[in-house]
């Protein structure tokens, strides 16, 4: 099986590793616009072999695991080079835009829209892990517009990974990842922000730092040339979730200001109920 993964980071390379791994036979081939970031993939194992957008003929399957912005036209492009049977698959974190882009294309059957939940606050290929998809939830969009036979092909890939599926209309996807994922980034972003701002000696932000600080903003370390286009994107739900958010914050400094703690133990004691949401969700995830 030629499988072609063009974007050769976290993402792209974690698929690459995880692929091999099930698939002991499969040749790995890599695009990527970063000559660096190819041979480092290249030297590192994640990829058998560089290529090219004109050799797509020759693929089973295609992962286009680039930012969403740059996803749009590459797509087509990826649609316009390949055969008939050949699978074609993103991994990006809307899936509005991209499903109505090629939503005409006379290869749309060829198309699966996925975004598989899973990351880290890391880049580029030497972040990729084999492991990085096990246990790990993968939504599918508009599943009834891709050909069977390929949606069965994109299963037995996802089952190998060790992912779970969900499937969503590409509308309600948007709107729930921008609560669940899109925010926690802002969040962590403004809050690094806050910090830096406010602490112009470094030494006392690093020697005062525990790891609660460190858990909350480590999503700030993650690629903004991955995360502005996702923000463009799915713009309107994102307002919408920070809208609610800051009206909370400001409710909380209200509370502070009015020394009104009986309320806020009660603000945190009903927020705690997150535990048993999260705990409901890892027990579903290992069963």
């Amino acid at each position: 099986m030629n499988i072609y993964v063009i974007g050769i980071g976290l993402i792209g390379g974690s698929l690459a590793l995880g692929i091999q791994k099930a698939y002991a036979s499969c040749t790995i081939y890599g695009i990527d616009s970063n000559e660096n970031h190819l041979q480092e993939a290249l030297d590192l194992g994640i990829i058998h072999e560089k290529a090219t957008l004109k050799e797509l003929k020759n693929a089973d399957v295609v992962i286009v695991a680039v930012p969403v912005n740059v996803a749009l036209e590459l797509t087509l492009e990826v649609l316009n080079s390949i055969q008939e049977n050949t699978l074609v698959f993103d991994v990006g974190s809307t899936k509005v835009d991209i499903c109505k882009a090629i939503e005409k294309h006379k290869n749309r059957r060829n198309f699966l829209a996925t975004h598989p939940i899973a990351g880290t606050e890391f880049s580029g290929p030497k972040a990729a892990t084999s492991t990085l998809y096990q246990e790990k939830t993968n939504i599918i969009c508009e599943v009834e517009k891709t050909a069977f036979k390929l949606q069965e092909k994109a299963l037995e890939l996802f089952s190998a990974l060790g992912m779970r599926i969900r499937y969503m209309d590409a509308k309600s996807h948007d709107k729930h990842i921008a609560y669940v994922s899109h925010l926690s980034h802002i969040s962590a972003f403004m809050l690094g922000k806050t910090v830096i701002e406010k602490e112009k000696n470094e030494r006392d932000i690093f020697d005062m730092a525990g790891s609660g600080f460190a858990s909350t903003v480590r999503l700030a370390k993650s690629s903004p040339a991955m995360w502005t286009p996702i923000f463009e994107q799915n713009r309107e739900n994102i307002m919408e979730t920070l809208e609610e958010y800051i009206l909370n914050l400001i409710h909380f400094k209200e509370l502070l200001q009015d020394a009104r703690f009986t309320e806020i133990y009660q603000e945190m004691e009903n927020t705690n109920y997150i535990k048993q949401i999260l705990n409901g969700i890892l027990v579903e995830e290992t069963n």
